[in-house]
């Protein structure tokens, strides 16, 4: 078991309200094949693409809550994180749990609003692919308290916030764990802030990024299964990306790394 550092990201599930119709859809588009249901995924299933483990999804458990996907940060200790958590401004939502031989989870939210996961490994550190074409390659928070956000993840994760222009406008940073170089090169996740240019009732949440070997082909792909293309694809510095949305209304992006806008 490879363990992951302190503070990265190293785990995503889809909570959905039809496991059944998740399985069709992200089969369908990814080519994601799945395992049984098990009780240390909340009765989901695991994901996998060439053998190797690439996220889960989870059935709602009641229909009052999201339907979303979650990132989860690695931690060496859930109950310390979660401590650190409260101390900056954070709340606990899911105290930390066992996930059977899985590992430890929490749930908390950060001072913007945001919800993400903890993650202590235990048979399962994380990811078994990722970077690579239908495994995760990026994941952003989107708020609009960024004075109280950047201080709260500097304070829980360690990391070092910095600025990057997007060429868009957007009061955007990234950043990174101790011991990584700051900026994008050394960066595990963004930062941007909710703006005029979205909808006034969109909260404040993480968008999870799945690498794609070509972003206009899976936009279509998400449309034929039911889904819909809500931004995109366009091309950007770090590549060519588009924001969808499922059958059941989970929001995620499509990044083909390779497309890069240089």
């Amino acid at each position: 078991m490879v363990a992951f550092p302190e503070g990265t990201p190293c785990w995503v599930d889809a909570m959905v309200p039809d496991l059944g119709a998740g399985k069709r859809f992200y089969g369908g588009l990814f080519g994601w094949t799945f395992g049984d249901s098990r009780a240390g995924y909340g009765h989901g299933v695991e994901a996998f693409h060439d053998g190797r483990s690439v996220a889960a999804l989870v059935p709602k458990a009641d229909g009052r809550m999201p339907t979303v996907w979650n990132l989860y940060f690695a931690s060496r200790d859930a109950a310390a994180t979660a401590a650190r958590i409260t101390e900056a401004g954070g709340r606990v939502i899911t105290r930390p749990t066992e996930a059977g031989e899985l590992g430890v989870t929490a749930t908390a939210v950060d001072p913007g609003g945001a919800v993400f996961g903890v993650w202590q490994g235990g048979t399962r550190a994380g990811f078994g692919k990722r970077g690579r074409p239908v495994s995760y390659a990026w994941g952003e928070v989107y708020t609009r308290h960024a004075e109280r956000v950047d201080p709260f993840y500097e304070a829980v994760f360690g990391w070092t916030t910095r600025a990057l222009d997007t060429g868009n406008g957007m009061d955007f940073a990234v950043w990174s764990p101790p011991g990584r170089p700051a900026g994008i090169e050394g960066a595990v996740a963004g930062r941007g802030v909710i703006d005029s240019r979205f909808p006034p009732e969109m909260p404040a949440h993480f968008l999870v990024y799945f690498a794609v070997a070509d972003c206009d082909e899976t936009a279509a792909k998400a449309v034929r299964l039911g889904g819909r293309v809500i931004l995109g694809p366009e091309d950007t510095p770090y590549g060519r990306f588009a924001v969808l949305v499922d059958d059941q209304g989970a929001s995620f992006a499509a990044i083909d790394l390779a497309r890069a806008a240089r």
